[in-house]
């Protein structure tokens, strides 16, 4: 009990001799640090996904979160048609397109173009 009590006291007398913001400091370069590292990375990211979506268009060709590769045909207020292959299409959620695909059309005039490789 003797400790606690002398550790209070010698807290209390460091505390009484410094300005009172001088506290409060770490807890403010803590809450700094969690803004630049956490925060504003998170709110970047989400603005570049918001604008990829509103870009859009019927014809260009994305992948959605589960991996799933198609062309859209559609676009409503919340959802995009995308077909998948002949006759099959499915409807997304628009928050479930990660990117758009330009790479897999190359891919794809590649291998037709010369089919040994």
């Amino acid at each position: 009990m003797q400790l606690f009590s002398t550790l209070a006291l010698i807290q209390t007398a460091t505390v009484a001799g410094s300005p009172q913001w001088i506290q409060y400091a770490p807890l403010l370069f803590i809450g700094i640090i969690f803004y630049f590292l956490l925060i504003r990375p998170q709110q970047k990211q989400r603005k570049e996904h918001q604008t990829l979506i509103t870009a859009l268009k019927t014809g260009d060709k994305i992948i959605t979160s589960s991996g799933i590769h198609g062309i859209i045909s559609n676009i409503k207020e919340r959802t995009f048609t995308i077909k998948v292959a002949d006759n099959v299409k499915i409807e997304f959620d628009k928050t479930a397109i990660v990117c758009i695909d330009r790479d897999g059309s190359d891919e794809l005039s590649a291998q037709e173009k010369n089919p040994n490789k």
